[in-house]
């Protein structure tokens, strides 16, 4: 009798459930049993709840808290962006005092809380008020929402600025020794062959800085700025109901799934070209 002749066949694999219903199989299906009852008494908590009233007085106040916290977002980042360029092109340069301050603005703004910046603005300026007032930029520092601006275009420029460092430094040392062989010069090399290159790559980090950028702009309702949060406290405050609470999360979830999808569109049309 022959090896393939002696050759017991293999016997089929036990199905899914026939196996051992362990420890862990039922803590995590408990788990997920706890959630989804929790999930559907919320909802059903919300529905018998629901007062149109409420929603009829306060809904204006929150969409229009929700167009100051889009306004003072859309600005910051795209002030942020304008900073971060200088400051990539000095945490890269060979000199070093610059590269020394590129370096420690970065590393304090990306390493502090943004709470603690926007105090520091907020409420820091206030003693340089004589100096302020000279330059006459106290005009808008004693605003809390420009207030909120500056600190949110510094803080962005920060994690903007690493980003487009990371991103050029990624493009293949062949496109820059490309642009030299052509005869293009430096700065021109730079801005049509090097960033287009850079800002593909740094798309999706770019999407993910904005939404953390929504998501925190909520900390401004504690210097007295009326955005989402703000309305949403103010409107808690003369309620008692939290779903005053649900519906800002709900409105921060809407901005953060379009803004998401958005951006995915944006980066499947640029590119589309490399998926040829």
């Amino acid at each position: 009798m022959s090896h393939r002749e002696t050759m017991l066949p293999a016997l089929p694999a036990p199905p899914e459930a026939l196996r051992r219903y362990t420890l862990s199989r039922f803590v995590g299906s408990a788990a997920l049993g706890i959630w989804l009852a929790v999930s559907v008494g919320i909802l059903l908590f919300i529905v018998q709840s629901w007062s149109v009233e409420k929603f009829t007085k306060y809904g204006p106040s929150l969409i229009s808290g929700l167009g100051v916290t889009l306004t003072l977002v859309v600005i910051s980042v795209a002030l942020g962006s304008l900073l971060s360029l200088p400051i990539a092109y000095g945490r890269m340069t060979k000199n070093r005092l610059l590269s020394w301050i590129a370096y420690a603005y970065v590393y304090f703004f990306r390493g502090t809380p943004l709470l603690t910046q926007l105090f520091l603005v907020y409420y820091g300026l206030g003693s340089f008020r004589p100096y302020l007032e000279a330059v006459g930029l106290w005009v808008f520092l004693r605003d809390a929402w420009f207030c909120a601006l500056l600190t949110f275009t510094l803080n962005t420029a920060a994690y903007q600025a690493e980003i487009l460092r990371g991103a050029i430094e990624s493009v293949p040392r062949g496109q820059h020794e490309g642009s030299a062989a052509l005869g293009l010069p430096k700065r021109i090399a730079f801005f049509k062959v090097i960033l287009p290159q850079a800002l593909i790559v740094a798309l999706r980090p770019y999407g993910n800085e904005i939404i953390l950028m929504i998501k925190g702009s909520a900390i401004v309702a504690i210097v007295t700025v009326f955005d989402l949060m703000g309305e949403t406290r103010r409107a808690f405050s003369r309620t008692y109901d939290f779903q005053m609470y649900l519906w800002a999360a709900i409105l921060y979830l809407i901005m953060v799934e379009l803004l998401r999808n958005l951006w995915a569109y944006i980066e499947n049309r640029l590119t589309r070209h490399l998926k040829r």
